[in-house]
C-alpha cells in the first residue's frame, strides 16, 4: 500500500508538470483510488490547485479547476479565496452561484472576499441569504465592517447575535475594531463587560491602548492581566514592552522582562528579543540592549533592525552602520526598516559616501521605488547637500503618500528652491493628495528663503480657510519669519499680536532675528522683552540683541548685555563648522588650531586671502562684532570656522570635487561674500549648510541670491 501511495504521488506531480488532468484521472482510476479513496482524490486536486495558484496564473488554475468533474465544495472555496485576493470579485460571485451544495465555509469565504474587496452591500446581502449562520459567519462580517470603518453597523450586528453564540473571538474582534477606529473608551467599556477573557482579549486591549497613545493605561491593563492570573503570551509581552518604551517606564519594563524569564526562555522568541532591545534603547540603556541582543538565540532581521535603530536613536551612528555592515556580512537580508534606520544614521553623520553605498544595496533589492525607503533616500540626499539627487529619487517612488511629498518639499525648502517647492505643491494637489500642517511649514519655509512674500501671503490665507489643516504656533512663526525677512516688521508684529493663541518664544525670536537683519532696534527691544518674560535665560535673544548693538558700534550696550549674560550664567553657543570625509568628522571653531593639519590649513587661508584681495574683496568689518582695531577685525573675519573648514576641504579632496561644509550658526555676510569669490577662484562648488539654509556657491554666485 505504501508503494502504491508513492507511485500515486509521483504520478500526480508528473501530471502537474505536463498539465494533463485526463492522464491524472486515468491513473487514479486504474489504481483504484477513484472508487475507494475519494478523500485522497480531493486532497490531490487541492495539491494541484495550490500549485497552480502559487507557481502559475489564476486563469491557469481556473482552467485546471474546470477540468475537474463535479468539484468538491472545498475546491470551490479555494478558487473563491483566490479570486477575492486578486480583487476579481465579479468572477468570484459568479463561481459561488455555480456551487451545487454550498457549505458554511464557502458562504463565509465569499462574505470575507466581498469585505476584502470593499463591497459591504454584497457581503451583507449574502449574509442575509445564508440558510444557517455560525458564530464564524457573524464574526467575519463584524470584523470586516470594523476594518472598513463601518463601526455603527458592526456594533448593531454584534449585539444582534444570540448571546449563546457570542463567543470570546467575537468579543475580541469587536474590541480590536474599536481600537482600530480610535474608539478606545468604547473598547475599554466592552472589555470590562466581557463575561470571560482569554489571553488574546488582554493582549488586544493592551495593544489597542498603546497604539492610540494611551501607553500608561496599557501598562495598567497589563498589570491587571498578571494580577488576574493570566500568563501573558509573547504577543502580550511585546505589547507591554512597547508601551513601556513609549513612556520610558524603565522599572515597569524591567518587571515585564522578569516575567519573560519566568514564563520561558525569551531568547528563542525573536519578537520578544526585538522588543526588549527596543525598550532598553528607548530608555537610553544601550549596554543592556546590546546584552539582550547578544543573549538572543534566534536573531532574525527584526532583532538586528531593533539594535540598528536603537543605536541610531542614541546618536551612536557609527555603531549603527557597523551593525548594518555585520548584518549584511552574515547574510541577514535587510528589510525596509533596516534600510531606513541605516540611512537615518548616514544623515546623522552627514556621510554621503556611506549613504550612496546603502543606496546601491537598496537598488539591488528593488526597494528604491517604495515610499518608506525612497523617502529616507530623499532625506539623506537633501540633508547631505544634494537636492537634485533627492528630487530624482522622489520621482522614482511609485506610490507617493503625503509623507513622501512633504519630505521632498521640506528638502527643497532647506535649499531655498522656492519655485521647485511651488511646482511640487501644484503636482501634489493635481494628484489629489491632501496637504497637512507639515506641507504648510515646508511651503512657508521655501517662501521665506526665496523672498516670495506675496506667494506666502496667498498660501497662508489658503490654509487658513482649509478646514482640514489647523494653523499652529509653528505656522505663525514661519509666516512671521517670511514677513520679517522681507522687511515687513510692523506687519509681522501685528500678526504676532493678533494670533488666536499665545505667541511662544519661537515666534518672538523669529521677529527679533528679522529686526537684527534690518537694524530695527525699537521692534527688537519689544520682542526681546517678551522673550525674557517667558525665558529669562534665552541665550539666542541675548546674542541677537548683542549683535544688533555691535553692528551699530554701540559697544556700551554690548558690554552690558555680556555682563548680564555672565551674571545669569547664560552661555553663548560657540560657532563651529565641520565636514565629513571618509566617515570621519572634522570640526573647527573660530581661529581653531587643534587640527593635525593646522599649519597647512592656515597656509591655504593665507593663499586664499591674497587671491581674494586680487579679486577686489574688502572685508566688511561690521560683521566683526568686537570692539577692536581694524587689523584685528580683519583677522577675526579671516579665521571664521567655515573658512577653516573650506581650507581643509580644499587640501583633502580631489581637485574639482564639491566641498560640503556644515555650520551650527548663520553664516555671516562677510564670509558669504568671501566664499562666493573662493568658489570662483578654486573653480569648485562649495556647499555650506548654516542654521538658516543650504548655500550652493558656484562661479562667483550663491544659490540664495544673497537673500537668507
Amino acid at each position: 500500500m505504501l508503494l502504491l501511495k508513492s507511485i500515486f504521488h509521483v504520478t500526480t506531480f508528473s501530471c502537474i508538470a505536463i498539465g494533463n488532468l485526463r492522464l491524472f484521472s486515468f491513473t487514479t482510476a486504474t489504481n483504484g483510488f477513484s472508487s475507494t479513496n475519494p478523500f485522497t482524490i480531493i486532497k490531490s486536486h487541492k495539491h494541484i490547485l495550490f500549485h497552480y495558484l502559487k507557481n502559475r496564473t489564476l486563469d491557469q488554475a481556473r482552467a485546471f479547476f474546470d477540468q475537474i468533474p463535479s468539484p468538491h465544495v472545498s475546491l470551490y472555496t479555494i478558487m473563491l479565496h483566490a479570486y477575492a485576493h486578486n480583487h476579481r470579485l465579479r468572477e468570484a460571485i459568479h463561481l459561488f452561484r455555480q456551487i451545487p451544495f454550498k457549505d458554511v465555509v464557502s458562504w463565509n469565504s465569499m462574505i470575507k472576499g466581498c469585505l476584502h474587496c470593499g463591497d459591504i452591500i454584497t457581503a451583507r446581502k449574502l449574509f442575509d441569504e445564508m440558510p444557517h449562520r455560525t458564530v464564524v459567519s457573524w464574526t467575519t462580517l463584524v470584523d470586516g465592517l470594523l476594518r472598513l470603518g463601518v463601526v455603527e453597523e458592526a456594533e448593531a450586528l454584534f449585539w444582534a447575535m444570540d448571546p449563546v453564540d457570542r463567543d470570546v473571538a467575537a468579543w475580541n474582534a469587536m474590541i480590536h475594531g474599536y481600537c482600530g477606529n480610535g474608539r478606545v473608551d468604547d473598547a475599554l467599556r466592552l472589555f470590562r463587560l466581557m463575561p470571560s477573557k482569554d489571553v488574546i482579549s488582554w493582549s488586544c486591549m493592551i495593544s489597542g491602548l498603546d497604539h492610540n497613545g494611551e501607553s500608561e493605561q496599557a501598562l495598567v491593563v497589563f498589570r491587571d492581566m498578571v494580577a488576574s492570573g493570566v500568563c501573558p503570551s509573547s504577543v502580550g509581552l511585546v505589547c507591554g514592552l512597547s508601551a513601556a518604551a513609549k513612556i520610558l517606564a524603565f522599572h515597569v519594563g524591567i518587571q515585564i522582562h522578569c516575567s519573560a524569564f519566568k514564563l520561558g526562555d525569551w531568547r528563542f522568541d525573536e519578537f520578544v528579543s526585538a522588543s526588549l532591545v527596543t525598550f532598553y534603547s528607548s530608555c537610553k540603556q544601550m549596554e543592556a540592549a546590546c546584552w539582550v541582543f547578544g543573549e538572543a538565540v534566534c536573531k532574525n532581521v527584526v532583532v538586528w533592525t531593533a539594535l540598528l535603530t536603537g543605536c541610531g536613536f542614541n546618536d551612536k551612528h557609527l555603531e549603527a552602520l557597523e551593525v548594518f555592515r555585520e548584518m549584511m556580512r552574515i547574510g541577514v537580508i535587510p528589510n525596509e526598516s533596516s534600510f531606513t534606520s541605516a540611512l537615518n544614521s548616514c544623515c546623522g553623520l552627514e556621510d554621503l559616501e556611506r549613504g550612496k553605498v546603502i543606496h546601491a544595496e537598496v537598488v539591488k533589492m528593488g526597494l528604491e521605488s517604495g515610499g518608506y525607503v525612497g523617502g529616507s533616500l530623499v532625506v539623506m540626499y537633501s540633508k547631505c547637500g544634494y537636492v537634485s539627487d533627492a528630487v530624482s529619487v522622489f520621482k522614482g517612488i511609485n506610490e507617493k503618500s503625503v509623507v513622501s511629498w512633504n519630505t521632498v518639499i521640506v528638502g527643497c525648502a532647506q535649499h531655498g528652491c522656492g519655485m521647485w517647492v511651488l511646482a511640487l505643491f501644484n503636482q501634489m494637489l493635481r494628484q489629489r493628495v491632501d496637504p497637512d500642517g507639515i506641507t504648510l511649514t515646508g511651503l512657508l519655509s521655501a517662501c521665506s528663503r526665496s523672498g516670495m512674500l506675496q506667494k506666502a501671503r496667498c498660501i497662508f490665507r489658503y490654509f487658513g480657510q482649509e478646514r482640514s489643516v489647523t494653523l499652529t504656533v509653528e505656522h505663525y512663526a514661519s509666516m512671521v519669519d517670511v514677513l520679517g525677512r522681507s522687511g515687513e516688521l510692523e506687519e509681522a508684529e501685528a500678526l504676532v499680536m493678533s494670533m488666536p493663541m499665545k505667541a511662544n518664544s519661537m515666534v518672538w525670536l523669529a521677529l527679533l532675528s528679522a529686526c537684527t537683519k534690518h537694524s530695527n532696534l525699537a521692534v527688537a527691544e519689544r520682542a526681546a522683552n517678551r522673550i525674557f518674560e517667558m525665558e529669562p535665560d534665552c541665550s539666542a535673544a541675548y546674542v541677537l540683541m548683542s549683535n544688533l548693538f555691535a553692528s551699530s558700534s554701540r559697544w556700551a550696550e554690548v558690554a552690558l548685555i555680556r555682563k548680564k549674560m555672565k551674571r545669569n550664567g547664560v552661555v553663548k553657543q560657540p560657532g563651529s563648522s565641520w565636514l565629513t570625509l571618509k566617515g570621519q568628522k572634522h570640526k573647527f571653531l573660530s581661529a581653531d588650531r587643534s587640527h593635525p593639519l593646522t599649519e597647512k590649513i592656515y597656509q591655504k587661508l593665507e593663499w586664499l586671502g591674497m587671491k581674494l584681495k586680487e579679486s577686489g574683496y574688502v572685508p566688511d568689518q561690521q560683521f566683526a562684532l568686537h570692539d577692536v582695531e581694524t587689523e584685528q577685525k580683519e583677522e577675526i573675519l579671516s579665521y571664521h570656522s567655515e573658512r577653516l573648514a573650506i581650507a581643509f576641504g580644499l587640501l583633502s579632496t580631489v581637485e574639482g570635487s564639491t566641498i560640503t561644509v556644515m555650520k551650527n550658526l548663520r553664516v555671516c555676510g562677510d564670509c558669504h561674500t568671501a566664499i562666493k569669490l573662493m568658489a570662483n577662484i578654486v573653480h569648485r562648488e562649495i556647499v555650506v549648510r548654516d542654521s538658516s539654509r543650504f548655500h550652493h556657491f558656484k562661479n562667483g554666485i550663491c544659490s540664495c541670491g544673497d537673500y537668507w
